[in-house]
């Protein structure tokens, strides 16, 4: 059998299968879909957009990020420059609560309905875990938004208390498949973080869990990342391309090719046919504006707005232009909750 039969089968089998039916690809079949060539790659987008707005809708989820406490990480994630052990240029600083509470007005104000609070650590400690719950208390006195967290790994007591103290949401992020997690974190294990995300699922809490594609995977581990999301069932997966950082073990990666991280955007829509998949860190140096419009009309249903924790972002009206030139209504705050 040739090989362009194959190609063309697997975007019918697809078409039948998640749009028809909703059932995402397995992982075979989303190694297919990411082996297609450029020129399938307009009817691979216009069908991932198809099963968007049959499964999800045609509503944008618009998230502003933050970061309470910047830099002087222990663990040795390779693309990043928050860790402690390399030599990158960001250090470790804490954000106070009015400081905090400010960045969540402007978040608001950019129609954003969901507010997470990051922190650059293995785990929080009972500093930390006070800083934030007075945090989410002065936001709650001032702003009408849902806040979630991404603070590293938790022990179940400190799961508990970040359910108590009204967390929507939690991000913890696989980063990559379980097979090339070894090549990307030492310090930790895959499992490890599986573990809170399991523990964070049954506290009640929303689960957002996804990574970073361009770390120096085979499109085999990327099929194997989508299908190890689409086992764990979260609730968003925030989709990330590293932005090469200057002193990282990861610093002289090349750039993912625009028409690659395309690709990986239509083929987690397949994969995960009902999941909030969230544009977020590198879309900018990957894509440029052209690459944002196609992937928000190729599978992406939700964006963050504004600046990442140590990288630019676009301004958070280029978006909201760009979701009312598209004709995206942005998610509603009253239909979250």
């Amino acid at each position: 059998m040739t090989q362009a039969p194959v190609r063309t089968d697997i975007l019918a089998l697809a078409r039948e299968q998640v749009l028809e039916r909703g059932e995402g690809l397995t992982q075979e079949q989303t190694l297919q879909v990411l082996q297609l060539p450029d020129e399938n790659l307009e009817e691979l987008l216009g069908l991932a957009h198809d099963v968007r707005m049959k499964w999800c809708g045609p509503e944008v989820e618009v998230e502003g990020i933050i970061s309470l406490k910047t830099g002087g990480c222990p663990e040795d994630c390779h693309f990043c420059s928050q860790s402690g052990l390399f030599a990158s240029p960001v250090r470790a600083a804490w954000l106070d609560i009015p400081s905090l509470v400010e960045a969540a007005k402007q978040t608001a104000k950019s129609g954003a309905t969901e507010f997470c609070i990051v922190a650059a650590v293995r785990g929080p400690d009972e500093k930390l875990l006070a800083q934030v719950a007075a945090g989410i208390e002065a936001i709650r006195n001032e702003v009408d938004i849902q806040i979630a967290c991404s603070l590293g790994m938790l022990t179940q007591e400190q799961v508990d208390q970040l359910a108590a103290m009204g967390v929507h949401r939690y991000n913890h992020n696989l980063e990559t498949s379980k097979s090339h997690f070894p090549n990307v974190v030492t310090t930790h294990t895959w499992e490890e973080r599986w573990g809170t995300l399991k523990m964070v699922r049954e506290a009640g809490m929303e689960v957002c869990c996804g990574g970073i594609l361009g770390m120096g995977e085979t499109l085999e581990q990327r099929a194997e990342f989508a299908a190890n999301l689409a086992e764990l069932e979260p609730d968003e997966v925030p989709l990330n391309f590293l932005n090469p950082r200057p002193g990282t073990p990861f610093g002289d990666l090349e750039v993912l090719p625009a028409s690659d991280a395309l690709r990986a955007v239509a083929a987690f829509r397949l994969a995960l046919p009902r999941t909030i998949l969230r544009f977020a860190g590198g879309r900018e140096i990957t894509l440029g504006d052209l690459g944002a419009k196609q992937g928000i009309l190729g599978g992406i249903n939700a964006v963050i707005v504004g600046n990442y924790l140590t990288t630019l972002g676009r301004p958070a009206e280029a978006d909201l232009d760009l979701l009312g030139e598209l004709q995206m209504p942005i998610k509603a705050l009253n239909d979250t909750i």
